[in-house]
């Protein structure tokens, strides 16, 4: 079995190979799931946004009008370069290469945390859950996908349990291709 970081380096290194091709490999997918999260989420963003696993920032410029903030975090520096260019069209948007387990911010500082398509590539993602939790501010709300090829409905709800997250909308379309869950701390 692989060491976390080991596992966690490997991911990165698939997304920098893929960087260049991501948009069009995945955009439509990803831009659906921003739309049913919505739908279900059922808010104007507020002042501070987190996008975990930002990718090539695809979903910046559907939040960023919408919020006062917006940091997009990714562990793969390709993917990363791509999304600081499609910051520089927004003034409130910046990204971090940072390790979703370990996010270098202050606690309870975010209103929204998203992470679309990433919670399947971490090693533990009950670990992560709790640390998505300590960053997420009073009244947050924490918007997550589950591919279901890898997650199994009771196993994506469990962990949410088991990070002490409390479920909020919950989405199961089979052509998201994933579930979506909208928690709280």
């Amino acid at each position: 079995m692989l060491s976390s970081w080991r596992k966690k380096r490997l991911v990165a290194k698939c997304y920098d190979v893929t960087a260049e091709s991501y948009d069009v490999q995945y955009a439509q997918e990803q831009i659906a799931k921003y739309v049913a999260a919505e739908r279900v989420l059922n808010q104007s963003f507020c002042d501070v946004v987190l996008d975990v696993g930002c990718g090539s920032g695809l979903f910046f410029s559907y939040v960023a009008g919408r919020a006062g903030f917006v940091v997009g975090v990714d562990i793969s520096r390709k993917l990363l370069f791509k999304a600081k260019e499609r910051a520089k069209f927004f003034d409130s948007v910046c990204v971090v290469q940072a390790d979703a387990d370990y996010l270098p911010f202050r606690d309870v500082v975010f209103d929204v945390i998203f992470a679309f398509t990433m919670l399947q590539n971490m090693p533990v993602p009950k670990k992560t859950l709790v640390e998505f939790k300590r960053k997420l501010g009073v009244d947050g709300k924490l918007v997550v996908t589950g591919l279901r090829k890898v997650f199994g409905l009771d196993v994506f709800l469990d962990l949410f349990v088991g990070s002490g997250l409390c479920l909020f909308g919950f989405i199961d379309d089979s052509s998201l291709n994933c579930y979506v869950a909208i928690v709280t701390g």
